[in-house]
C-alpha cells in the first residue's frame, strides 16, 4: 500500500490544476476549497457555483483509509482487513442548456491483502445531443487511450455504454465515454502505465471542457431549452443516486456526504408522462440515447 502516498500527492496537485484551468475559462466563478477530515482520512471539496458559464461544478480530492467492512466486501467481492483509497471526482453542470454536463473520476484502491487497482473514466451527458460534439469528444478519448494501449478505447467505451445506463428508462445517461475499473498490475511497468493513464485523463478533462465553454458561452437559448435541461438533469440525478458505484461506496465508507453529493445539479425537474414535440431537439436527443453508437464514425442520417 506504500504506492498510494505518491498517487495521492499527484492527484492532489491535479485537482489544483483542474480548478485553475476551469476558473480561467469561466472568467467569473471561483472554486471554494474546503478541506475535510474524518476518522477515515480526508480530502478537499472544491465547488464553483454561479459562474459565468458553469452553474455548478465540483472537483473533489480524497485520501481515505479504514476497516474493510462486510458491506464493502459484498460491494467489491474482495476479502481484506483494511483498505486505502485516493482519487479525484469531478462534475460540471453548465448554465447554458446547449452545453453538456461532463464527469470525470480517477481512483486508486489498495487492500492490505496485496491487491490493488485503478479505476475511473470520463463521460459526456448533453442535454441536447449535437453529434459533432459527441464525435470530437470520443476522438479525444480514443487518442489518449491509444497512447497507452490500443485495446483501451474499444473496451472502455463498451464498458461506459453498459455502466452509464438507466435500465428503468432503457436509455443511456448521455453519449457515453470511457469507464474502467479493477485495472490491476503485476509489475512496476504495468503500474506506471496505468498510473500515467489516469494522470493523462485528468489533464484531458479540463482541456475538453474548455473547448465546449468557448463554443457555447454565448449560444442563445430559450425557456424551452431550460425546461428540457432541468428534465435531463433529473435523469442524471436518478443515475447518481440509484446506480453510481462511487456514491454508494462513499456513503458506505463514511465519507464526506457534502462532497459525495456535490455531483448533483443545483436544480432538476421531473414531469409526469413528458412527451417531446415530434422532430424537435428533445425527440432527436432521446432517439440517440442508446448503447453501441459509434460516435467517431457517426453520420446524422444513420438509422
Amino acid at each position: 500500500m506504500e504506492k498510494i502516498e505518491k498517487i495521492a500527492e499527484t492527484y492532489r496537485q491535479l485537482q489544483t490544476e483542474i480548478c485553475s484551468t476551469l476558473e480561467n475559462a469561466d472568467g467569473k466563478g471561483k472554486f471554494s476549497c474546503n478541506p475535510w477530515k474524518k476518522e477515515i482520512g480526508g480530502g478537499t471539496t472544491a465547488v464553483l457555483q454561479n459562474g459565468a458559464i458553469i452553474e455548478k461544478g465540483a472537483v473533489n480530492f480524497s485520501f481515505v483509509k479504514g476497516k474493510f467492512s462486510s458491506r464493502m466486501e459484498k460491494l467489491l467481492d474482495e476479502k481484506a482487513e483494511n483498505y486505502a483509497a485516493t482519487g479525484i471526482s469531478s462534475i460540471l453542470h453548465p448554465e447554458n442548456p446547449w452545453m453538456p454536463i461532463i464527469h470525470m473520476n480517477v481512483r486508486y484502491f489498495a487492500l492490505d491483502n496485496g491487491i490493488s487497482w485503478f479505476g475511473g473514466g470520463i463521460d459526456l451527458t448533453p442535454h441536447i445531443i449535437e453529434p459533432e460534439d459527441a464525435s470530437s469528444f470520443h476522438r479525444a478519448l480514443k487518442e489518449t487511450c491509444d497512447r497507452f494501449d490500443s485495446h483501451f478505447y474499444p473496451g472502455f467505451k463498451q464498458w461506459a455504454d453498459d455502466y452509464y445506463f438507466l435500465p428503468h428508462r432503457n436509455e443511456t445517461r448521455g453519449v457515453g465515454g470511457i469507464f474502467f475499473d479493477r485495472l490491476k498490475f503485476s509489475n512496476s511497468e504495468e503500474f506506471e502505465k496505468l498510473f500515467g493513464f489516469t494522470v493523462s485523463l485528468s489533464q484531458l478533462y479540463p482541456a475538453i471542457y474548455t473547448e465546449f465553454m468557448k463554443k457555447y458561452a454565448n449560444h442563445p437559448y430559450s425557456q424551452r431549452e431550460k425546461r428540457w435541461q432541468a428534465l435531463r438533469r433529473g435523469r442524471y440525478v436518478e443515475f447518481n443516486l440509484i446506480h453510481d458505484r462511487g456514491t454508494k461506496f462513499g456513503l458506505e465508507s463514511g465519507g464526506n456526504t457534502e462532497s459525495i453529493l456535490a455531483s448533483l445539479p443545483a436544480n432538476a425537474a421531473w414531469e409526469y408522462n413528458c412527451t417531446p414535440e415530434p422532430d424537435g431537439f428533445e425527440e432527436k436527443t432521446l432517439k440517440l440515447l442508446k448503447k453501441g453508437v459509434d460516435w467517431i464514425q457517426f453520420k446524422p442520417n444513420t438509422k
